[in-house]
């Protein structure tokens, strides 16, 4: 597997770890063996990357880890013999990393079979959403439509739509926030604004919704990028953080469902049929529940 450094100034070891989503001690485990390259030479765990440099590693990093395929029940609405679109459902994981090895979105796509595509530990996964964001992701069944996929996503040739509930009244009816997330030097577990070994990352927001009474705001939300916890990284960024975050929310987590954030549509020209794919899926039951209770104390303040 080759990969070009877009961040300057980064142990090797922790680079790695964060692109791949392993541990920085495995792949201090895989550099320790010479199973790395930058620039095709052998570098130490501390090298630390420059942009543009070009890294080199076993594209089948399992670590002797065997991901089993599952019978888990999952929420298709499209599918044909080249990809499919899954409605993910809050709490899932996509794909196996340390302390999540089974019970993934990966693990039951193995279950049901027919997928190829990508790398080995998570195979036919083109994009991701996080644990508690429910919603519609593409998945391709084959390398060759993964590889068409990756590079449409790449070139903003598919559209994800967003439906997020965020804490507070947004005056404005748009807005578009253009500023670059990284990794918080202070967690890096966290994603923050920042200009340190950054990248450009663009969210559109449109209000659908306000909620006076509850002090909410129903927003949607375009991407133009895909950075890691992105739209809850730039509503949190502009003092409108997404409802039940227990990251970048201003709150502890108040119920048992993650953050009121679901991919509720997605939009793309099929890589082989070249016919329009265009998915929208209904909000899950907790999210749907909780808006009906807005509307609700809304009514009763307005009487």
């Amino acid at each position: 597997m080759k990969i070009e450094v877009e961040r300057s100034n980064i142990r090797l070891d922790q680079y790695l770890s964060d692109v791949c989503d392993f541990s920085r001690s495995k792949m201090q485990k895989l550099i320790k063996e010479k199973r790395v390259f930058v620039n095709r030479k052998n570098v130490s765990s501390s090298y630390l990357v420059k942009i543009g440099d070009t890294i080199d590693f076993p594209s089948d990093i399992s670590f002797e880890i065997h991901i089993e395929g599952e019978d888990i029940p999952l929420d298709i609405p499209y599918e044909d013999e080249y990809l499919l679109v899954v409605n993910k459902e809050s709490g899932m994981v996509v794909h196996p990393a340390p302390g999540n090895y089974s019970k993934t979105l990966v693990n039951a796509l193995l279950g049901r079979g027919n997928i190829e595509g990508g790398e080995s530990f998570r195979p036919g996964i083109v994009h991701r959403i996080d644990k508690d964001t429910s919603g519609v992701l593409v998945v391709a069944k084959n390398d060759e439509v993964h590889e068409k996929l990756s590079e449409m996503i790449k070139n903003k040739e598919v559209q994800r739509v967003y439906y997020a509930l965020v804490e507070g009244i947004i005056p404005h009816e748009t807005g578009t926030i253009d500023a670059p997330i990284g990794r918080d030097p202070e967690n890096r577990q966290k994603m923050k604004v920042t200009d340190q070994n950054s990248k450009d990352a663009i969210t559109h927001f449109k209000v659908l919704k306000r909620y006076k009474n509850s002090n909410k705001t129903l927003i949607e939300c375009v991407l133009d990028t895909g950075r890691t916890h992105q739209i809850r990284v730039h509503m949190n960024y502009i003092g409108y953080p997404i409802y039940n975050d227990p990251v970048y929310g201003k709150h502890k987590k108040v119920s048992s469902f993650g953050q009121f954030l679901h991919s509720k549509k997605i939009k793309f020209i099929h890589p082989h049929t070249k016919k329009e794919i265009k998915i929208e899926v209904e909000l899950p039951e907790e999210f749907a529940n909780y808006l009906k209770e807005l509307d609700r104390l809304e009514q009763e303040n307005n009487v």
